[in-house]
């Protein structure tokens, strides 16, 4: 399973955030800096309305909706790339995880404290993006004095190597992540082997108070995000209340709808950046539905039919034969599986077809 890691500078939400999410009360959130040292880890349903709906087609009471994993990482610091904070041990934890979830404090608390006295949120971004960039340029620079010698003997691997860091090494120099730097796909499968800080995906979730949250297009401190991360960091950004959301998790469901409207907003933010958040992996969803039960199978963008069979069992893709498929929006419209066969919507698929977000599939097998 993948794992998104939620980063930030101490005390702007994160560990709220994080029980809100994953629905727990598992990560200490409290008003001073390093609440959290060792990361809080936790399997998150991804929201899915397409789920109810199928559900009600195939009458069954069984829905399993799809999971990714969600670390809480301990606050970083100004110097982290030189050890100050919990410096090594936090980038460590980062290195770990496949996307990022950066919290940005977008609200004034006097009761808050905020590590450098003033709220700032392109500051306190542009503060964690020079900690890790500086700590990619300095493994950039050893693994350059580690591939050049290969690289000279002819060694093709490390010469491939030695390009994409020397390209990689003046846009890291310059401040810029590594994800913002173009890249053909040959030398992205190259770039990933270095396990680069800043070229993991990343999506920004402003953190707003709870009076604020049906008006937080216009909060200056959002739109400031929204625009800088645009345009310095190839990202988008999203709108949560942390506070909001860890109340949420004591609710009932129909409470807590009923409470969200109150504050005049119709969804959960945290349910946008579960999905948005899944996608940022990578991450899309097909189904199974039948009597038994209704289910969300996790695969990746490209994923073609047998791989997507594998997700179910190993045995479905080693002796993959065939798939039947039917895109979500055609079986709803048909109302039934019997009538999307007879209106010939359900497809026969082989082993190159690419499985699309939303399919409804069947798979024959013969082991």
């Amino acid at each position: 399973m993948l794992k998104a890691g939620i980063v930030g500078l101490p005390n702007v939400g994160k560990s709220t955030l994080f029980n809100a999410v994953t629905r727990t009360r598992k990560a200490e959130a409290a008003n001073y800096p390093f609440c959290t040292i060792d990361p809080n880890v936790g399997i998150v349903t991804v929201p899915d309305e397409r789920l109810a709906v199928l559900q009600a087609i195939a009458k069954t009471k069984v829905v399993i909706p799809a999971a990714v994993e969600f670390v809480d990482i301990a606050g970083l610091v100004k110097g982290a790339s030189t050890g100050e904070g919990l410096g090594n041990k936090f980038l460590t934890h980062i290195r770990e995880v496949d996307a990022l979830v950066q919290v940005v404090r977008c609200f004034e608390d006097a009761d808050i404290h905020h590590v450098a006295g003033s709220v700032d949120p392109v500051r306190d971004i542009e503060t964690i993006t020079t900690e890790l960039v500086l700590a990619d340029l300095d493994a950039v620079l050893k693994r350059l004095d580690k591939v050049a010698k290969d690289a000279k003997r002819g060694d093709k691997q490390a010469a491939a190597e030695q390009a994409v860091l020397q390209k990689l090494r003046p846009h890291l120099d310059a401040g810029k992540p590594g994800i913002t730097l173009e890249l053909t796909p040959e030398e992205h499968a190259v770039s990933r082997l270095f396990w680069l800080l800043t070229d993991k995906p990343t999506i920004f979730a402003c953190n707003v108070k709870e009076s604020d949250l049906a008006t937080a297009d216009t909060n200056p401190f959002v739109q400031k995000v929204r625009e800088y991360v645009k345009h310095h960091m190839a990202c988008e950004a999203v709108v949560i209340s942390a506070q909001i959301e860890s109340d949420l998790v004591d609710l009932a469901p129909e409470e807590a709808v009923a409470f969200l409207k109150e504050l005049g907003v119709d969804e959960s933010g945290v349910g946008a950046l579960i999905r948005s958040t899944y996608h940022l992996l990578g991450l899309r969803t097909y189904f199974t539905a039948g009597e038994k039960e209704v289910r969300a199978w996790t695969i990746h963008v490209g994923d073609t039919a047998p791989k997507a069979a594998g997700v179910i069992h190993t045995d479905f893709e080693r002796g993959f034969i065939k798939a039947e498929t039917v895109a979500y929006t055609d079986l709803v419209a048909c109302g039934s599986v019997a009538v999307a066969r007879e209106k010939g919507q359900y497809r026969i698929e082989g082993k190159e077809y690419v499985v699309q977000d939303g399919d409804v599939l069947i798979f024959k097998f013969n082991v």
